[in-house]
């Protein structure tokens, strides 16, 4: 019996929604235990798109699927991503898509907060989806939040609602000179996804560890990645919760005996969405052309990402955050056909080599990246299935990252399809 955690080790974008996807055959149930719909798997399935923001993926393989305590969840977008799996045929009900009672709601007040402070800061500002993300889990910390066991109960929602939304107009009108928001049509909107998903929400913990008991096999997958995790990320360019393996357990109410592995998967080179410091970002032709082969944009934004060489600094730093016991290597095909490679194997700054990634904005912004280079190579790796085959260059390359990061390497991606995938070793076989 394996119970496994996947987590992204960068700045999210690494491709865990085809990872999740590709185990999620191996596993009975699959857990989301934090983030919300700031978070996008982009997966090809028989040729088809399909972009999941809030169910996990494990819903196209028929699993059991839950979105934990640990999530924020606006109620409208999880309805019509059931009604857009439904569209195409995946069958989504109570049975199969379960919610914590104890996951937290976003409100329309949450979005609105979230735009307009954005806005107010100009060049300050973070980077944030606009989601209502962050103000949610202000509000969970602040003890104001509403969980979904309040929504699907009217009476408890409207006596929460009415107090939080006198505060909540105060700061629209007064602090951001933005309309407030009328008190009748929240609740009649939210009544409509409270009659809508009350069959769904129910005690996950209860049900998770009794599926364990019973023998049943369980995969838990995190959003966004190590470095956007509120507390070791490169904070205040971070996400509002906390994105480690180790938030697993407290996302989805289960203890740490429960775990038996900790896979982080990794993109060939290093992406970043939004605002923060990327010591190997590059901005030049090589940049530009990973961008365009990699098809760099931001699954839930549409922004582009921005490319660089891969950090494995901040490899290392997530392989020790997370207690990773594998790693998965994505879209090393995108890599093909440049003539060299190269990877960040520490940082000079003022001077001095740096090899641990440092905690602090300002050392980070002073970070040059020092390389280590690599030959690279011209075929085309996208039908290959077995790492033997592989040219000698790219197998240098993926035992390189083992060897600095002291973690094997278990699958690589060389494609988005499920079988464009190397599978040296599944983390539920061990």
């Amino acid at each position: 019996m394996s119970n496994i955690v996947i987590v992204g080790t960068q700045w999210g974008d690494e491709g865990k929604g085809k990872i999740v996807d590709l185990l999620s055959k191996n596993a009975d149930i699959v857990v989301r235990f934090q983030g919300g719909n700031n978070a996008g798997h982009t997966l090809v399935v028989d040729g088809k798109q399909f972009i999941s923001h809030l169910v996990p993926s494990g819903i196209l393989q028929g699993k059991i699927c839950i979105l934990g305590n640990g999530m924020v969840v606006d109620p409208k977008v999880l309805i019509d991503e059931i009604k857009a799996l439904s569209n195409i045929g995946i069958k989504v009900g109570p049975d199969n898509l379960k919610i914590s009672e104890k996951a937290h709601i976003i409100m329309p007040y949450h979005k609105l907060i979230d735009l307009e402070r954005e806005k107010k800061k100009g060049d300050n500002k973070i980077g944030t989806t606009g989601r209502g993300i962050g103000p949610a889990y202000e509000d969970k910390a602040a003890r104001t939040g509403i969980r979904f066991s309040e929504l699907i109960d009217s009476e408890v929602f409207i006596e929460k609602l009415k107090i939080v939304l006198d505060e909540k107009n105060f700061d629209l009108e007064h602090r951001f000179s933005a309309p407030s928001l009328n008190l009748e049509e929240i609740i009649d909107e939210y009544s409509i996804y409270a009659k809508r998903l009350a069959s769904h929400v129910t005690n996950i913990s209860v049900i998770i560890d009794k599926e364990i008991k019973s023998g049943k096999q369980v995969l838990l997958e995190g959003a966004q990645g190590t470095h956007l995790d509120i507390d070791h990320g490169t904070y205040p360019f971070v996400t509002s919760s906390n994105t480690v393996a180790g938030n697993a357990c407290s996302g989805a109410g289960i203890g740490p005996k429960k775990i038996t592995g900790v896979v982080g998967i990794v993109k060939a080179y290093t992406t970043r969405v939004g605002e923060g410091p990327f010591a190997s970002e590059l901005f030049d032709e090589t940049g530009d052309r990973i961008q365009k082969k990699g098809a760099e944009f931001g699954a839930t934004t549409g922004r582009m990402r921005r490319c660089g060489w891969l950090d494995m600094v901040i490899l290392k730093n997530a392989v020790r955050l997370n207690s990773l016991t594998g790693l998965v290597v994505t879209k090393l095909d995108v890599l093909g056909g440049l003539p060299s490679l190269k990877i960040c194997t520490s940082y000079e700054c003022e001077g001095k080599i740096i090899n641990d990634f440092p905690s602090d904005i300002k050392t980070l912004t002073l970070c040059k990246p020092v390389y280590e280079s690599f030959p690279g190579w011209e075929e085309d790796i996208s039908g290959i299935t077995q790492f033997a085959e592989l040219p000698e260059n790219a197998k240098k390359y993926i035992k390189r990252i083992e060897e600095i990061t002291e973690t094997p390497v278990q699958i690589i991606s060389v494609g988005p399809g499920r079988n464009e995938t190397i599978m040296i070793n599944n983390p539920f076989n061990e």
